[in-house]
């Protein structure tokens, strides 16, 4: 608190670093050596600091306003989701090889909409009134399987993106010549948004409520939570829209290491194109690199940010793991996982059938729902679309070359395949080379910035302190780098102060410093003033930078920040700190500390 200072007597001496020196004459308080009631030392530490001691993401208990301030404290500001935005792509749809809308057809009378079908140079084809089957049908199997004119908005900010994804779709699963499927109807029946940080590889998933009729896209989505804390319109509307019992498992499919599900459906033209991305379609009818391509190697870091949605899904995402194909022919490219990526889009991709060897009750049940759904998914896929038809393009992966699809590429051998896939669904061995998919949430400085400069002062108190005749004056600074987000906000620190009389501690401190346990709460209990206390120690908790006070955004930095403390001290003692960093790790590992020791000591000598 700096007003602080320029309260005190001129003639402060600065204690930095591990050296320290006493200060003679105050006018305020005794020059008696003692110790400061709990009641004192939490009445000054509050008034002399103000507000810095905070939980990040704690000032709400409603779920989606919870989630939202979590994400934002690790992924900065979250945009409005805009799918009405010009920069959003809308969702290829084709059938036979030709790109299909829902547009007037001006051939008949009275222009009734129909489904128009162009080939690559923009000429029509044909027109019809209904699409039973599509080249690339949806492999979610929940929703429209040809679905067409969902719309997909992403924004980049830095290492982290942001796609929104808004899907029509319908309880029947089908399309018709209704125009709600039409590219200028603004309403849809699903949204969906994707966090993802490239270099930590940080995943959120946001969902709209399932207990409304729809949405359009007139008009943006505020983000779960508002743009801030203080942001009350914006957090009460986000509380409408998105779902707060995280009904939907967006992990199961958005597993790969990345946040795009790679499949001929998204109208990547890495894949569904008989030539790959030279492809005259992939050109024609492709997203192109709107999603671009990124590395998904097994070793990433991936983590679920969200103490929600982890709750719900702790089985789920503590079960889940990476797979090396025993066989060789996939996962040397990219991952693929225990979970969706690898039970359902892995078969659908070679075009067979899921096989466990020798599976148990439980999973023969699984096993026989998973092999419907497929083939609900394969009654829509044009015959146009299969190796024996015109277009050769599914399977639409094969080994070797992966998503080149020349009519000489071989398929998986059937074996092959067996093995494989009986690894991915979780009934493999060593084999398998199964590895966690989740990796930990990272202490503090393990993958980052350490502390810094961490020092401290001995000065005068003020003369309204009752108990303290000293003030010391902790500093440390820190950067919370993690990820390369300027505005990541779910670090704070905690310290342990513990004091003795000189007259007992004669030289440099050995074993007397609070110790990790004291550091991390074990055995106090806290007061209702704020430090928590125990017979030796008392601990600062939830100590966030300087003038980073309750409830308010972190300012954007790519610089060390200071961190300040002011504390009451007495005459004669010797205080011992331990300052820890710790993340909050909103997922079910709570918070991690750093294991660092940061240690500080000062002899208050008056006289």
């Amino acid at each position: 608190m700096r007003h602080l200072l320029r309260t005190l007597a001129a003639g402060s001496a600065v204690i930095a670093a591990l050296a320290f020196a006493g200060l003679a004459g105050n006018s305020g308080g005794s020059e008696r050596p003692g110790a400061i009631s709990d009641e004192t030392f939490a009445d000054a530490l509050q008034r002399w600091n103000g507000e810095i001691f905070w939980e990040p993401a704690s000032q709400s208990t409603d779920a989606v306003t919870r989630f939202g301030d979590e994400a934002r404290a690790v992924f900065g500001p979250i945009p409005e989701a805009d799918c009405g935005s010009p920069d959003a792509r809308i969702f290829p749809l084709e059938v036979d090889g030709n790109i299909v809308d829902l547009v007037p057809n001006p051939e008949k009378p009275g222009r009734p909409i129909e489904f128009q079908h162009r080939d690559v140079s923009g000429n029509v084809v044909k027109w019809t009134t209904s699409i039973p089957k599509c080249d690339k049908p949806s492999l979610a199997g929940t929703v429209a399987y040809c679905g067409l004119n969902s719309r997909l908005h992403r924004v980049v900010r830095g290492n982290v993106e942001w796609l929104f994804f808004c899907r029509k779709s319908n309880s029947s699963q089908e399309v018709a010549s209704d125009p709600y499927w039409r590219s200028s109807d603004p309403r849809f029946a699903l949204l969906g948004t994707i966090g993802f940080n490239k270099s930590s590889g940080e995943i959120v998933f946001f969902d709209g409520r399932k207990d409304r009729e729809g949405f359009d896209w007139l008009r943006p989505f505020a983000p779960p939570g508002g743009h801030s804390y203080t942001d009350a319109t914006g957090r009460a509307a986000a509380a409408a829209v998105y779902d707060p019992t995280f009904q939907i498992r967006c992990h199961s499919c958005h597993d790969n290491k990345s946040p795009y599900v790679i499949d001929p459906h998204v109208g990547q033209s890495r894949v569904g194109y008989l030539l790959g991305g030279s492809d005259a379609r992939a050109t024609a009818f492709g997203l192109g690199d709107y999603l671009p391509e990124r590395s998904r190697l097994e070793g990433a870091p991936f983590r679920i940010i969200g103490s929600g949605y982890t709750s719900k899904y702790e089985g789920d995402i503590e079960g889940a793991r990476t797979v090396r194909d025993p066989t060789g022919n996939c996962t040397n490219c990219h991952t693929l996982t225990t979970q969706l990526t690898g039970r359902r889009l892995a078969a659908d991709a070679v075009g067979l059938q899921p096989f466990i060897a020798d599976p148990g009750w439980g999973q023969t049940l699984v096993l026989r729902d998973e092999k419907k759904t497929l083939q609900r998914i394969d009654r829509h896929r044009t015959d146009w679309a299969r190796r024996k038809g015109d277009g050769k393009i599914h399977p639409w992966m094969v080994p070797g070359d992966g998503n080149v699809l020349s009519t000489m590429a071989p398929e998986i051998d059937g074996s092959d395949w067996k093995k494989l896939s009986t690894c991915l669904w979780d009934a493999g061995g060593a084999e398998c080379g199964y590895r966690p998919l989740y990796t930990p949430c990272p202490p503090p400085e393990k993958d980052g910035t350490g502390v810094a400069g961490a020092g401290i002062e001995v000065l005068p108190a003020p003369p309204d302190v009752i108990g303290a005749n000293r003030t010391l004056r902790v500093s440390w600074k820190y950067i919370n780098d993690y990820g390369g987000v300027p505005e990541r906000d779910d670090v704070r620190f905690d310290v342990a102060v513990r004091q003795e009389t000189i007259a007992t501690s004669a030289g440099v401190p050995g074993a007397g410093y609070p110790s990790m346990d004291d550091a991390m709460g074990a055995g106090f209990t806290a007061t209702r003033h704020g430090p928590a206390m125990s017979p030796t120690t008392k601990l600062i908790q939830n100590v966030s930078y300087a003038g980073h006070t309750r409830w308010t955004e972190p300012a954007p930095s790519r610089s060390p920040r200071l961190f300040e403390l002011y504390l009451p001290a007495m005459c004669g003692q010797r205080y011992l700190l331990r300052i820890v960093p710790k993340r909050f790790c909103f997922d079910q590992s709570n918070i991690v500390y750093g294991s660092t020791d940061h240690l500080l000591y000062a002899d208050v000598t008056c006289g």
